[in-house]
């Protein structure tokens, strides 16, 4: 399943989302080009994280239509999911580590996912750690890490596999302004080597230090596309 490099990477037509009946999104269309720079942001209940969601599948949409790379998702078999999402690195706001492994088996779950060997899965998780700068916390457990070293691991695990699309959610919401720099900088490395970049976020100054389009959420609603 290859992304084509001759249409959006991402299309939305007409989605909505609702809980119960209550809306979280409605009526959004957004084309996303390979290797933008995306923010998506707005007030909390806007619906940012919730169409974060819909992009890496852990919801469907309610009505309208998502393609991927040009595959609509609403025809993709439960069992397929799986190659589709291995498109994605994703940037989870609460870091989703598995506490009984320790960092560097985090990060190298990706890579083993896929078949890498073992030297190589060795070499590049310890590269990665050391860009981050938590190579010398590869051998603890999350529960063991402060906030900011856990999101730096979670940031660590989603780039690792070299995703055509990473999806972050507040990624420097945790992170002293250091910390913040140092995720962001390797973000853009990835997104200027061609890395479709979508980034969910409360943080103005964020957006204003970056170079990217924002696309802005009220009460589910499209209000603002801006390039």
């Amino acid at each position: 399943m290859s992304i084509s490099e001759s249409q959006p990477i991402v299309r939305m037509f007409n989605i909505y989302k609702r809980y119960e009946q209550m809306p979280a999104l409605s009526d959004i269309s957004i084309d996303i080009n390979q290797g933008e720079l995306i923010f998506i942001t707005g007030p909390s209940g806007a619906g940012k994280t919730t169409l974060l969601k819909l992009l890496y599948m852990a919801e469907t949409a309610t009505a309208g239509q998502l393609l991927i790379g040009g595959v609509n998702l609403s025809r993709i078999k439960p069992s397929g999911l799986y190659l589709l999402r291995r498109k994605f690195g994703i940037i989870f706001q609460d870091f989703k580590l598995i506490p009984s492994m320790t960092v560097f088996e985090n990060v190298a779950i990706v890579l083993e996912a896929s078949g890498e060997k073992k030297k190589v899965i060795d070499s590049k998780v310890s590269k990665i750690l050391r860009n981050v700068g938590i190579e010398d916390k590869k051998n603890l457990y999350p529960p063991s890490l402060s906030g900011g070293e856990q999101q730096r691991a979670a940031v660590a695990r989603a780039v690792i596999g070299e995703p055509d699309i990473i999806i972050a959610d507040e990624p420097t919401g945790s992170l002293d302004p250091e910390s913040a720099k140092i995720i962001m900088d390797l973000l853009r490395e990835f997104n200027e080597k061609g890395t479709t970049l979508i980034i969910a976020t409360h943080s103005q100054d964020l957006i204003r230090q970056s170079r990217g389009r924002v696309i802005r959420l009220k009460k589910g609603q499209l209000v603002e596309d801006l390039l």
